[in-house]
């Protein structure tokens, strides 16, 4: 049996296509249109995960400060992020997801505008 791998990833992300979309169909929180920054710590320390969010029209907001337990995995819907500030729904902004610890990051996406319901995941950018 090979050893349990520790410490997987980078600890610094770049997502370069967020957008919440504005509206949802169906139940709610399930349904509820987001994005996600799914996270995975695969190491033996708690993780400090800063996320800052760059628009197309305005300085960037954050950073939102994330804790990620070791051995584990997290998914932050970036709708609920409040502090510093919430992010706006139907506007485009990137992230940079920064980690003190070696952290695996993806992206994903639901779009419930319609009922036929649209999922996008995508691999962050290892920077």
């Amino acid at each position: 049996m090979r050893p349990r791998p520790t410490a997987l990833g980078s600890t610094t992300w770049v997502v370069a296509d967020g957008y919440i979309p504005p509206r949802s169909n169906g139940p709610e929180p399930e349904m509820t249109s987001h994005d996600s920054i799914c996270m995975l710590n695969s190491g033996d320390t708690e993780a400090r995960v800063e996320v800052h969010v760059y628009f197309t029209d305005r300085d960037p907001a954050g950073p939102f400060v994330l804790t990620v337990a070791p051995r584990r995995a997290f998914h932050q819907r970036v709708n609920d992020l409040r502090h510093p500030e919430p992010i706006p729904a139907g506007t485009d902004y990137c992230l940079v997801v920064t980690s003190d610890v070696p952290i695996v990051v993806q992206h994903t996406r639901l779009d419930s505008r319609q009922e036929a319901n649209a999922l996008m995941s995508t691999i962050a950018f290892p920077a």
